[in-house]
């Protein structure tokens, strides 16, 4: 039963993030749900004392965003910041792998010239 719960809850965390990603500008939008999506792929078969960071750290991130998004309901979306800083002592708990692919997360987040071009549809 344990087991059923816990995946229940992942999914609802997943859900609620992708839902909070419609908020986020279009580009920032498909990076966000395509990390998500292979973060939480990734992690199906961690183990148990990975899954406990992992939550937490996500469940982070859905709460930041769910906050920025309420405050942001009313202002333009181009003058809205979305996101924190990462603190310094929190980079000495990630690993080799993790530092590479936060460099690359942040280098796809702030090329000027996104490497995918993404138009909403008007209808």
């Amino acid at each position: 039963m344990a087991a059923s719960a816990h995946v229940s809850r992942v999914r609802s965390m997943y859900k609620r993030i992708l839902v909070l990603h419609r908020f986020l500008p279009i580009d920032l939008k498909a990076l966000g749900d395509q990390y998500v999506k292979d973060e939480f792929r990734r992690h199906k078969t961690a183990a148990p004392e990975e899954v406990k960071s992992f939550m937490t750290e996500w469940e982070n991130y859905k709460d930041t965003l769910q906050a920025q998004v309420l405050e942001s309901a009313g202002e333009r979306l181009g003058t809205v910041k979305f996101g924190t800083d990462l603190v310094e002592g929190k980079l000495n708990d990630f690993q080799g792998d993790q530092i590479g692919q936060l460099y690359e997360l942040m280098l796809e987040s702030t090329k000027p010239n996104r490497q995918f071009n993404i138009q909403e549809d008007i209808k």
